[in-house]
């Protein structure tokens, strides 16, 4: 069965030709064709099975490779988790209006910080006005859908209580108690001064003379947003799961991956949101290899951010002092901490285990070239 490096070394010297590839991009294609293979080196490890000797190779650790997120995401989840408040949580889903769209292709990096800025401030915003509460709120932002077309929402996982404005007890309230319609205009408003603010700095200089950002402003304001609010199903670790999944994942995963033939790539998606029913899926390669990079985040972007008195500023003081103020023990996951399984391909093998680090390639060696300096303009 075929993976993403395959199509990535099958296509992206064709790709290149006829697209232009940011530098980031660019390096995410390099690192996944090469990313545990015989280019990337290897190291000796023993196997946890039969405890015989093995070469390791190595992984390329870009974070939209499919291969290399596992232990980052384990890692992640176990850190939240122990951060988790004795108390109910609430799922707040912001979706980004379809015309500022085009603006994650051309400023990416400027147009997702506005929009998680403004996510986060206005659960902090409308917890102070409406609640009288200081909430706290940790947010994650992804970029696709099932078949990779962009879809920009803001999930946020919100405790069902704050600090009092003068911090001296901790008060909860009712899922139903925050009000939407707030969050919604509060969320609108916030988002649309960041782009009028980051517009004024020149950091759209870079856009087509046909896009104006006054006229997507007034068509935003314009709309009746998105926004979702409601107790997630299973809990806050379900929520934290959900999330986990998200933060360290890319567009498509090998295992959705049905085929690579012809220059065409099947591959499965669901159709429905409990994610019962599922299709095929069959696109270009050119035109798969197009919709992926859609998705590689740009340099420095950071996916998850806290806000309010989960912020990273004295974080773990005030989280603390939270389950003090609550009066109530935390409980924490009944979970083993997470250890990184080491297997040699033949008991990788005997497992049914298909991409990781346990049976590698190592006879596939780099098929092309890919520079990380852009083509002229």
């Amino acid at each position: 069965m075929a993976d993403l490096a395959d199509i990535v070394r099958g296509e992206s010297a064709r790709y290149l030709e006829t697209h232009y590839v940011a530098p980031i991009q660019r390096k995410a294609l390099r690192d996944i064709a090469e990313c545990r293979t015989a280019a990337m080196g290897w190291t000796p490890a023993q196997c946890d099975d039969c405890e015989g000797e093995y070469r390791l190779f190595c992984s390329c650790r870009n974070r939209s490779c499919p291969l290399c997120q596992g232990e980052a995401r384990a890692k992640w989840l176990e850190a939240r988790e122990q951060e988790l408040l004795p108390v109910p949580y609430l799922q707040i889903v912001f979706a980004v209006p379809r015309e500022l769209y085009v603006l994650a292709r051309y400023a990416p990096r400027v147009f997702y910080d506005a929009v998680m800025r403004a996510a986060g401030q206005a659960v902090i915003d409308v917890g102070r006005s409406a609640l009288h509460l200081r909430l706290g709120c940790q947010t994650l932002f992804h970029t696709w859908t099932q078949t990779m077309l962009r879809y920009l929402p803001v999930h946020c996982a919100v405790p069902a209580g704050g600090f009092s404005l003068d911090r001296s007890r901790w008060q909860p309230f009712a899922p139903q108690d925050l009000p939407t319609k707030a969050l919604r205009k509060r969320f609108g408003t916030l988002l649309c001064q960041a782009l009028q603010e980051a517009a004024g700095k020149g950091k759209f200089d870079g856009l087509p003379p046909t896009v104006r950002i006054e006229q997507l402003l007034v068509r935003v304001r314009a709309r009746r947003l998105k926004v979702h609010a409601k107790p997630p199903f299973g809990g806050p670790e379900q929520l934290l799961e959900y999330l986990a999944r998200y933060m360290y994942r890319v567009a498509i995963t090998n295992d959705r991956i049905e085929s690579y033939e012809n220059h065409r790539v099947t591959f499965r998606c669901r159709v429905s949101a409990s994610g019962s029913d599922e299709t095929l899926c069959t696109l270009d390669a050119q035109k798969f290899l197009d919709r992926f990079l859609m998705h590689v985040p740009p340099k420095g972007f950071v996916r998850s951010r806290s806000y309010g008195f989960l912020g990273n500023r004295n974080r773990k003081q005030k989280n603390e002092r939270a389950v003090r103020l609550i009066g109530r023990d935390r409980t924490l996951p009944s979970r083993e901490p997470f250890k990184p399984l080491r297997l040699c391909p033949a008991c990788a093998a005997k497992r049914g285990i298909r991409q990781t680090h346990f049976a590698p390639a190592p006879e596939v060696e780099p098929q092309f070239d890919l520079p990380l300096r852009p083509p002229p303009a």
